[in-house]
């Protein structure tokens, strides 16, 4: 009689145990996953920028850097490790701890052009990589030296066909999209040319100005800036269609030449095997980074378009222009080593 009295006393205690707990903010159920901290105070991120100081990409990535200084509290330091096809910056994030202090900023050379253009590279473009933010969308611009005796496409073109070997081409780097492109105007126009790469942007438009090379495929942003110093004259830009910052250039197929409207990128890796919740926390700090005024402004600017992507939108992408860099690639027959 006493334990049938206990016993049905005993769902009461239960839920005034219950009770009790929920008060004192204590909770039965399992505790939920916290989410990771970062930055980790005191600690800096160093974000990698395969490329000179002074580019295109290092000016972005600096202004992003400093957006990402007032969001989060954090000390973001851009350290430029230029050379290689960006090979140099990407090896050195490879091996670096994933727990978000050291991260890659880089173009879609890096991950989806590299692995096709060299047998063997110091990283695995998958394995040794997270992605973590789309930044931008890019295209090219076919630039020549003010003085330049050619006025369109159609006038290099010509020129080039008549005089085979004759007219030199910069690149920003071997392999790098500045450099397919010009390899893909070869091939569609049927034309020799003679490709001089350098170590970036700079040293590419100081051969430009000095005559040491007569065209190039440009980065939009400098490229409208040197057009706006009058340093350069804009033949065409390489992408499927006209650039908001650029309205009345054409693109490489209204200008006669078909087949160059390859469209580019820039963006946030961190080291492989990073867990999903750090690699969204910091996508969330990228993105909030992107929306700012400054930031958005300034790749309008530059003639790209604002992308924030995250993690897994961007692994697709990057996957999809691994495959699609890797048939132009092999169409041209072209290796680096």
């Amino acid at each position: 009689m006493n334990f049938r009295k206990n016993e049905s006393l005993q769902p009461v205690r239960r839920k005034l145990t219950a009770l009790m707990l929920l008060a004192l903010g204590v909770s039965s159920a399992p505790a939920m996953a916290q989410e990771p901290q970062w930055p980790t105070p005191g600690k800096p991120v160093r974000i990698v920028v395969p490329f000179p100081a002074g580019s295109g990409s290092d000016g972005l990535a600096r202004t992003i850097a400093r957006k990402l200084n007032e969001e989060t509290g954090g000390n973001f330091v851009v350290d430029n490790k230029p050379g290689a096809g960006t090979l140099i910056g990407a090896q050195d994030v490879a091996r670096a701890a994933n727990d978000g202090h050291t991260l890659l900023y880089t173009i879609v050379v890096t991950h989806t052009q590299n692995p096709h253009l060299y047998s063997k590279l110091p990283y695995d473009p998958f394995k040794d990589f997270t992605p973590i933010t789309q930044v931008a969308r890019s295209a090219t611009v076919l630039v020549v030296n003010k003085e330049s005796p050619f006025n369109s496409v159609r006038d290099m073109v010509n020129y080039a066909r008549s005089n085979p070997g004759k007219l030199n081409f910069a690149s920003y780097s071997q392999g790098s999209t500045s450099h397919l492109n010009a390899e893909m105007l070869m091939m569609r126009s049927n034309t020799q040319m003679v490709h001089v790469p350098y170590k970036g942007t700079p040293d590419a438009t100081r051969a430009l100005m000095a005559g040491d090379v007569q065209f190039y495929f440009d980065g939009t942003a400098t490229a409208v800036e040197g057009a706006k110093a009058g340093r350069f004259k804009l033949l065409a830009v390489a992408a499927d269609k006209r650039l908001t910052v650029l309205p009345d250039l054409p693109t490489m197929t209204e200008a006669g030449v078909d087949g160059i409207d390859i469209v580019g990128w820039q963006g946030f890796f961190a080291p492989g095997n990073m867990s999903p919740a750090l690699s969204k926390r910091i996508s969330d700090a990228m993105g909030r980074a992107l929306r700012s005024p400054e930031v958005s402004q300034m790749i309008a600017n530059q003639g790209n378009e604002v992308s924030g992507a995250g993690p897994e939108e961007f692994a697709r992408i990057v996957k999809r222009d691994h495959e699609r860099w890797g048939t132009v690639i092999k169409r041209l027959n072209l290796k680096l080593d």
